[in-house]
């Protein structure tokens, strides 16, 4: 392991139950040794500038495949880092999250390799049903791009789902656990997508906020994973059917962020009571 790998990263690379090879790498090609460099550099933000508060981890398997399924929010990929985080140091055994990537990561000059090292792969069907059926921990944003390019006004809106998410489910027989994740929209406050800039990057936007660019403010994160969702089936159900077992999905997701929010409103009122209570209380005593 490097020198600057964590004694609790090491700790959880070895508590993993991933089967990897003698030269550390699994039959996907993920590497211990890139696992155990990116959570060591995840860690301090995960912790510490972010302060991510995790709910109902114990709603996760242990083991076994599931599905991950979420809200987009933040302008950048930082859901997906913290949700991912999240699994490694808030669950127990902890357990890898594998997320499918936008396509457009394979055009970025090494990203997709090193995406791939750290057990992230495109979002194509195929790579879904493999993991699956492998037992794997599939994280799913069905919002998918439009979802991270939500401004701030909209940071607890959801935009439509896509419905693939639940025939992969229903076809590979795998739980599916809500998540709502809050604070990304605060972190990453957009006032804009600039569209043009992106494409000149590769990408399919750039993020603008007050202060310029999508740097990410310290910001109380939180990551809320609701009772798991089990849908019997084939998964090729008529649209009917598929659209509303993805309506029961979004239900969950959208009520874990009203609840979410009421309780980052209610602390925040409580702060600025305290903090007001204290300028009052340090003005009498002078």
């Amino acid at each position: 392991m490097a020198a600057f790998v964590s004694r609790e990263v090491e700790r959880r690379i070895e508590a993993l139950e991933i089967p990897w090879g003698p030269f550390g790498v699994d039959p996907y090609g993920v590497s211990r040794k890139h696992l155990a460099v990116g959570f060591s550099m995840a860690e301090p933000f995960f912790k510490h500038y972010f302060s991510v508060k995790v709910l109902g981890a114990e709603n996760v398997p242990a083991r076994g495949r599931a599905m991950l399924v979420g809200n987009h929010s933040g302008g950048i990929a930082i859901d997906g880092m913290m949700v991912i985080a999240s699994m490694f140091f808030a669950k127990n055994p902890p357990r890898l999250a594998q997320g499918m990537v936008e396509k457009f990561m394979n055009r970025v000059p090494f990203a997709s390799m090193l995406t791939g090292k750290l057990g992230q792969f495109t979002g194509l069907p195929e790579h879904c049903i493999r993991l699956l059926e492998d037992e794997r921990l599939l994280m799913v944003f069905p919002e998918g791009a439009r979802g991270t390019a939500k401004l701030y006004r909209e940071r607890y809106d959801l935009v439509r789902f896509g419905t693939g998410f639940v025939r992969l489910a229903m076809r590979t027989q795998s739980p599916i656990i809500p998540f709502a994740f809050l604070g990304g929209g605060a972190a990453v406050p957009s006032i804009y997508n600039a569209v043009g800039l992106g494409r000149l990057l590769g990408m399919p936007y750039v993020p603008i906020t007050p202060y310029g660019m999508p740097i990410p403010l310290p910001v109380k994160l939180e990551v809320e994973y609701g009772e798991p969702l089990v849908f019997q089936g084939t998964g090729a159900e008529a649209d009917t059917v598929i659209e509303g077992y993805v309506e029961q999905v979004r239900t969950s997701i959208m009520a874990m962020i009203e609840r979410g929010r009421q309780r980052r409103e209610n602390f925040a009122e409580q702060t600025l009571k305290q903090f007001r209570a204290g300028s009052n209380g340090n003005g009498g005593a002078s």
